[in-house]
């Protein structure tokens, strides 16, 4: 019996389902826990979406979003949920330690842990894996995981919107490589369900505050830093940036990708200080592996051309290690 048939006969009969994903969920993560919590739903199991801390408000239209649980503002509801659960689901995420508190909660957990993902180097924690890191997206998987299950015709309207919202976001509006010929016709296919793709596009991306404005015009006026002999562009955010524009939770989202516009820039890097943290996003065009850096010198991780990490160092020092890098790489290259 392979896995897919494993799984369909455990959910043949009423489970107790937890769906929990990364922290700071993005699009990806929202979109493809809340399409699988309707399509587990319509299969009669209880079911509870736990997000281990919370998210932008850009986000929060989704259908289903009412039913969130924070588990950082609700830990003993989410305690509860989890030491009843018979079946728990992790989406979009395959390191549980990076979940802190409530990794631990789900690793000491007796139920059935099914993981869903598309990130490199999964953890050996689940039971059963639905996983393929050449996927454009964890909304991917659970599309086609709703049709090893049951098929096309329990997608409906609302699981639709979500997992469409989900591969809009993480194929940057079917711009990154994994954008597949399937990933099209996976969208064709969710549109055939009347969803309003014109307003999920417009949710996600044309909802700015006038101060989120404002801020990404000045970090890209006076913070953008490119290095063209490395094809590396660097926004570098201090905290007084940050607390200049009074910016909330998720406004930074998406600034990254901007330098890559810049012709000659084949990588793009946003460094911030976050709480007492200093943070990497890194986004990168073509071939070019920003998940190895992230890897390899910020204790990080993800996708090829998307990838996120942290550092111990400043926000200046930080920048200098980064650019380093990059011109240890490019002298390498020159001298092979």
């Amino acid at each position: 019996m392979d896995t897919a048939q494993q799984v369909r006969l455990l959910l043949s009969s009423p489970q107790k389902i937890v769906i929990t994903t990364h922290q700071r969920p993005d699009g990806d993560a929202m979109g493809s826990s809340l399409g699988l919590l309707h399509f587990l739903k319509k299969e009669n199991h209880e079911v509870s979406f736990i997000s281990p801390t919370d998210y932008p408000d850009f986000l929060k239209w989704m259908p289903g979003n009412e039913t969130v649980i924070i588990f950082e503002n609700q830990v003993a509801k989410s305690t509860q949920l989890i030491e009843q659960a018979t079946v728990i689901f992790c989406l979009d995420f395959n390191k549980i330690q990076r979940l802190d508190e409530l990794g631990k909660l789900i690793e000491a957990s007796a139920a059935k842990k099914i993981l869903i993902d598309h990130h490199l180097d999964a953890d050996d924690f689940v039971t059963y894996e639905f996983c393929d890191v050449k996927a454009s997206s964890t909304c991917e998987l659970v599309y086609l995981f709703i049709m090893q299950m049951e098929g096309q015709s329990f997608i409906d309207s609302k699981i639709a919107t979500c997992l469409y919202a989900g591969i809009l976001t993480d194929t940057d509006r079917f711009r990154v490589p994994t954008t597949s010929p399937a990933v099209h016709r996976i969208v064709a296919e969710l549109m055939e369900h009347e969803i309003d793709h014109s307003a999920v596009y417009q949710e996600l991306y044309e909802t700015f505050s006038e101060n989120r404005l404002r801020f990404f015009g000045y970090a890209i006026r006076e913070k953008l830093e490119v290095l063209r002999d490395l094809r590396l562009a660097v926004i570098a955010l201090e905290r007084e940036d940050i607390n200049r524009f009074n910016l909330q939770f998720g406004d930074t989202e998406g600034l990254v990708n901007y330098p890559l516009w810049i012709k000659d820039v084949n990588v793009s890097a946003l460094i911030t200080l976050k709480q007492k943290e200093v943070k990497l996003s890194l986004r990168s065009k073509g071939n070019f592996s920003v998940e190895k850096i992230c890897r390899e010198h910020f204790n990080g991780g993800g996708h090829r051309n998307a990838s996120g990490g942290t550092s111990p160092l400043s926000v200046r020092e930080t920048r200098d290690k980064l650019i380093s890098i990059f011109a240890r790489l490019k002298s390498d290259l020159n001298s092979a």
